[in-house]
């Protein structure tokens, strides 16, 4: 149980623009990566007739490639450059992947697609989390990040809300093209962020 005191002030923390947009970015990121795991499956098994199997293992690489970005690269990507840019890149290779789905139909390109959309992710979580890290002070932290993973949460259940009518009407491709619009605009937001000095 926190604290009446702390509860004000977690209550401050959340009613902080910058909290709430990280927040935002976290569910608009789920929301993207969520679409992959829904829709790419049909796409790949109307474009190449993809069994489970390889379905499985195009998601399996893409999920391989976030973990490596996340624990060797995101860290240090975010001290060279500055971790609103990093995050912006990551949403711009995401949003670059996810373009060109409705073109792949050869394994040799998809596999290579899938990790770069992974290393994408990657990228973008990890200092997300970071920056909402620095919204807190250390006893309100875990409170902090913890409403961060029910923003995760909440954009896989938006996804298929939002995408599902547009398969529906549209088609398999469109989805793809506004799950990358989605992920560009909200690499564009981060950029437009005030840069804050990397630990």
């Amino acid at each position: 149980m926190i604290p009446t005191g702390q509860n004000q002030q977690l209550l401050q923390i959340l009613r902080q623009p910058r909290t709430l947009q990280l927040y935002l970015t976290l569910a608009l990121a789920a929301s993207v990566v969520y679409s992959v795991v829904i829709y790419t499956p049909l796409y790949l098994r109307e474009a190449i007739g993809a069994t489970p199997l390889l379905n499985g293992s195009v998601l399996a690489v893409r999920a391989i490639g976030a973990a490596i970005v996340s624990a060797l690269v995101a860290s240090r990507l975010a001290k060279a450059v500055g971790t609103e840019r990093a995050i912006a890149l990551g949403f711009t290779l995401m949003s670059l992947t996810l373009v060109t789905i409705p073109f792949l139909d050869q394994l040799e390109t998809i596999m290579p697609t899938a990790v770069l959309f992974g290393m994408g992710f990657g990228v973008v979580v990890p200092n997300v989390y970071d920056r909402l890290a620095d919204q807190a002070p250390s006893e309100l932290r875990s409170s902090v990040l913890a409403i961060g993973t029910g923003c995760n949460s909440l954009g896989q259940f938006i996804s298929p809300l939002v995408l599902g009518p547009v398969w529906k009407y549209a088609g398999l491709p469109p989805v793809f093209y506004v799950a990358a619009a989605v992920a560009l605009g909200t690499g564009l937001l981060n950029l437009l962020q005030r840069p804050q000095d990397s630990r």
